[in-house]
């Protein structure tokens, strides 16, 4: 699987904008890929820009845990989300909360985050609300180092599937 434009023949201001994104409200990893050398393909851009997470240390992990938004919360509600968290939630039926839904939503993000200190993290992409919240009701019962290391790797799948849907712009739908 290719990009549509190759990477390596964009310049850095270009690379970060459009990978900038990948992981949200992050582009220090899209300019440490390309400040370290742009692999070719999906599969070893994803393998880098993970690796480049992992090595990164806990403080700046937390802070990209900080960068996501609640599922289903008030960014949503007040249409302040990315467009590539908004199109994900929107997929997954998360902007056609039901009235209980929403209230429970609500109540499972503010203590997950009290417990947690960060937002849950879920990629959605092909998910439906009602499997995303039985996620939700598992996890918060999770020890904390536990949920870090679940939340990293969820956080590691939303940028495989948004790399992958830069290659296939019809795989993002949905």
């Amino acid at each position: 699987m290719q990009f549509q434009n190759d990477p390596a023949k964009m310049s850095e201001a270009t690379f970060v904008e459009q990978f900038g994104g990948v992981y949200e409200h992050s582009p220090w990893v899209a300019q440490k890929a390309f400040a370290d050398g742009l692999p070719l393909g999906v599969e070893p851009l994803t393998t880098t820009l993970r690796a480049i997470i992992e090595a990164a240390g806990e403080p700046a992990q937390l802070t990209l845990l900080l960068a996501h938004p609640d599922l289903a919360g008030k960014l949503a509600k007040t249409g302040a989300l990315t467009v590539e968290s908004t199109s994900e939630q929107a997929g997954a039926g998360l902007d056609e909360c039901t009235a209980a839904e929403f209230v429970e939503f609500t109540a499972l993000n503010n203590t997950y985050k009290a417990k947690f200190g960060f937002p849950y993290i879920f990629a959605v992409k092909g998910r439906h609300r009602v499997e995303i919240l039985d996620n939700f009701r598992s996890r918060v019962d999770n020890s904390p180092a536990k949920e870090f290391r679940e939340a990293l790797d969820q956080v590691h799948q939303i940028a495989r599937l948004r790399l992958r849907a830069m290659c296939d712009p019809a795989s993002s739908e949905g």
